[in-house]
């Protein structure tokens, strides 16, 4: 039995304001045990797509994303069991649903998976291997995002993202206490590792809230209806009268079933359509050189620079100043123009 004294983490929960000593027992202040089960269930049924997605960016290894253990902590807590430089993979809610989150990757658990992505063995954690990371974040959050969206009759689309390697005092965070989810990885023939995927109990709350409220309103039979549907839903009960018992033995028959007419499904159709009408800037870049400082003040009119490219040689076709093809220069009428020779594949394009 208790003597009535309260433990120093007690304390502690109190003074920040975490909801008590039940808070401090479950570790979950911020959410009841029910929004906790609801998001648990959510994140557990989508870990085997999400494996899919992480194994198909992965030459020759099996990769597994097993069921997360949540908790809700401040940034303190969170940040003082974790090593001194750490990989944020920003990845925030902006449609459907609006909240921070990201991902949270130890060094060590970050090159392995850099590594594998693009191919390399024991890459630095470089802009390359940033950009693989976040492709491969994107990939699962792409897959959530879906699952999140049937639940709350939602389109939720994400912000375009952002991947950085830094002492852990700089990640930036929620200012607020958030849901963390640690997945445990296991890549083939590789040590145990670890995803942290971070959100706001903003976006929890949301989520589980509209999830709640479908499956109640699924359960009463429609009890959370306007009362005009509930009117208009009554006097359906007229048309089924209770069936008189039959007599004898029933006519029993097989039931025949239409033909059905094969039709092909239309592979574009998802929320990409939405984003068609989307400008994107297209650069088409001749070359690159160095300076120095010194140089560059040095020029004039008349001043010739070197490229790095040779004459003839394919230019450089990027969107958003990523590269996406090459081609070679043509003039139509008085116009520069671009005659496309090679479009980079989704590999090279981490790679580069």
């Amino acid at each position: 039995m208790s003597d009535g004294s309260l433990s120093q983490d007690e304390i502690d929960a109190l003074l920040q304001g975490g909801g008590g000593i039940d808070a401090v027992e479950n570790g979950l202040s911020g959410i009841s045990e029910q929004e906790r089960n609801d998001f648990q269930n959510l994140l557990s049924g989508i870990v085997q797509a999400q494996s899919a997605n992480l194994s198909g960016l992965i030459t020759n290894k099996n990769v597994s994303i097993n069921i997360p253990a949540l908790d809700v902590k401040s940034r303190n807590d969170f940040l003082k069991d974790m090593p001194e430089e750490l990989v944020g993979i920003t990845i925030n809610y902006s449609e459907g649903l609006k909240g921070e989150h990201l991902y949270v990757l130890k060094p060590e658990t970050a090159i392995k998976l850099a590594s594998l992505i693009v191919g390399q063995k024991d890459v630095e954690l470089n802009e390359m291997a940033l950009e693989a990371l976040k492709e491969a974040m994107s990939q699962i959050t792409g897959t959530a995002l879906t699952a999140i969206g049937d639940k709350i009759g939602k389109t939720v689309m994400p912000e375009a993202g952002d991947s950085k390697h830094s002492p852990k005092a700089m990640l930036k965070l929620p200012s607020d206490d958030f849901l963390i989810a640690a997945y445990p990885v296991n890549i083939e023939g590789e040590p145990p590792a670890e995803i942290y995927e971070i959100f706001s109990l903003k976006i929890v709350k949301e989520i589980v809230g509209k999830t709640s409220d479908s499956s109640a309103t699924g359960a009463s039979g429609g009890g959370n209806q306007p009362a005009a549907a509930r009117q208009q839903a009554a006097p359906q009960q007229e048309f089924f009268p209770q069936m008189p018992t039959v007599q004898g033995n029933p006519n029993v028959r097989s039931v025949q079933y239409p033909t059905l007419q094969h039709q092909e499904m239309n592979q574009d159709q998802g929320n990409i359509g939405l984003l068609m009408d989307v400008f994107m800037e297209m650069t088409v870049e001749l070359g690159r050189t160095k300076k120095s400082i010194k140089e560059i003040l040095g020029m004039g009119e008349g001043t010739i620079i070197e490229l790095d490219k040779l004459a003839g040689e394919p230019v450089d076709i990027l969107v958003n100043h990523k590269l996406i093809a090459k081609g070679e220069v043509v003039v139509i009428d008085e116009n520069f123009g671009v005659r496309v020779t090679d479009i980079i594949s989704s590999a090279e394009r981490l790679s580069i």
